[in-house]
């Protein structure tokens, strides 16, 4: 249906981001897998790509579309895909609208256009701290040590962050002798963060949604995985990005203490891989590099 409109219920914090994109046409608001706030008539087709519900499924039933396409949901009799738990996001939501709707999709085609404007730090290396949960949250003094090195090496850095990871931002810039106006933690929207990725030599951060920024925009990674190993959430496979990961199981996403396998992560290992990406990616800034 090539001239079908395509709408997407997702939060609205995330409409610029969305809109920038290009991909969709309409945004409706929800915070979650509860039924959007759609006022149109059924839509001809609901996916479901939240999850495997049944409260996705439910939101999706309730707009009575023509036909609704997620994976088996036994909860509400909803045949549908069989869920494989360790299979990589991209490939399990790919797998799904291939075999569903015959439509072509690879799972490692990720990129976006940047969203147009400056960035309040071009040229710069990202350091992103935070996580959702403590468990996916490497220690500041380590992303200190990161941002040190940058420092040293000539470099410009970032510290993002969203604003209850402003404090946050602001210990890592001390613990490693950044200037004030490094620390963009609580100063940026969705938008802005997108803009500063988008511009910058490399981002350095933990198993979150700045790693899938850098991802849709080509910038060069270096991603901490703990208690999610890459197979389900890392990016893809031909680069430019690292993901690092020192476990052997699966553990908790949302645990309230930092993974054992992140803690297995040290600065200089983080080093040594933002040190190959920045001088091994065309038009990196690698003869700007001071050795360290």
């Amino acid at each position: 249906m090539p001239d079908a409109e395509l709408v997407l219920a997702a939060p609205e914090v995330l409409a610029p981001l969305v809109s920038s994109s290009g991909v969709v046409d309409v945004l409706v608001d929800t915070s979650g897998p509860r039924t959007p706030a759609w006022s149109g008539p059924p839509p001809d087709i609901a996916v479901d790509l939240h999850g495997r519900g049944p409260e996705s499924h439910r939101a999706l039933a309730a707009l009575k579309p023509g036909r609704l396409i997620g994976f088996g949901c036994p909860e509400l009799g909803h045949p549908g895909l069989v869920w494989v738990p360790d299979e990589h996001e991209r490939e399990r939501w790919c797998r799904l609208v291939r075999d569903e709707l015959h439509v072509v999709a690879d799972p490692d085609d990720v990129r976006l256009d940047a969203p147009s404007g400056p960035a309040i730090i071009p040229r710069a290396v990202v350091v992103h701290p935070g996580a959702a949960s403590a468990a996916r949250r490497w220690p500041v003094e380590r992303f200190a040590g990161v941002a040190r090195w940058a420092g040293s090496a000539g470099l410009d850095v970032a510290v993002t962050g969203g604003r209850d990871e402003a404090g946050l931002g602001r210990e890592l810039a001390r613990v490693a002798g950044l200037p004030s106006y490094a620390v963009l933690a609580g100063r940026t929207d969705l938008l802005q963060l997108a803009r500063q990725v988008a511009a910058s030599r490399l981002v350095v951060c933990g198993d979150t949604g700045v790693a899938h920024l850098a991802s849709a925009f080509g910038v060069p990674s270096v991603v901490l995985f703990g208690p999610v190993p890459p197979q389900e959430w890392g990016p893809p496979r031909d680069g430019p990005h690292v993901a690092v990961w020192k476990g052997t199981r699966r553990g908790n996403p949302h645990g309230t203490s930092v993974d054992p396998a992140l803690m297995e992560i040290t600065v200089d290992e983080v080093v040594q891989h933002a040190e190959s990406l920045l001088t091994a990616t065309a038009g990196s800034p690698g003869d700007d590099l001071q050795r360290l």
